[in-house]
């Protein structure tokens, strides 16, 4: 049965949360534009090598190699009897392959970072901001004579919190 209700992409999404996604996709385009050569050299061999092409070719060649190599393959002279060869190439793809995937990891990494430096800073502001917010209540509450069934939460809630201090206590509780 077919579904004639369409459904706007957009519905549910608010002004600031639509423009809000646009910016990080615009932001995310700019950063793939400013990679450098080599860091797109580097994340396609990466995204590559992390593909099942990549493990169909190498099961082709290897296979075709060791195959070979047996003297399994009619009128096709072994070159590499020992694998020796064989194992060097193995070895050096692996060398460059571990190389490519560290350069990618860590530019990954640089961007996470940046990421989570955002989302502190973001914390940070939104947590300011409910303590002003909450103090503003505290003193619309007293103006009004409100008595709060909790005032212990809220002073606390009015409380400013200094990152640093929570950042010492977390380090001081780790093994």
């Amino acid at each position: 049965m077919r579904n004639d209700i369409t459904h706007d992409p957009n519905e549910g999404l608010s002004p600031t949360l639509e423009r809000n996604i646009t910016a990080l996709v615009e932001r995310r385009r700019r950063e793939l534009r400013a990679a450098t050569t080599q860091d797109r050299l580097a994340d396609a061999i990466t995204a590559f090598t992390g593909s099942m092409r990549f493990v169909y070719l190498h099961v082709a060649v290897f296979g075709f190699w060791i195959v070979a190599n047996l003297h399994w393959l009619p009128g096709i002279p072994a070159w590499d009897d020992s694998f020796v060869v064989l194992a060097m190439v193995a070895s050096v793809e692996a060398i460059f392959l571990s190389t490519f995937v560290l350069i990618s990891q860590n530019r990954m990494t640089a961007e996470a970072d940046k990421r989570a430096d955002l989302d502190l800073q973001i914390s940070l502001l939104a947590e300011h901001e409910l303590t002003e917010v909450a103090r503003l209540l505290t003193q619309v509450a007293e103006r009004l004579d409100v008595k709060p069934d909790t005032k212990r939460d809220l002073e606390e809630a009015a409380r400013d919190i200094a990152p640093e201090r929570v950042l010492d206590k977390i380090e001081q509780t780790r093994p």
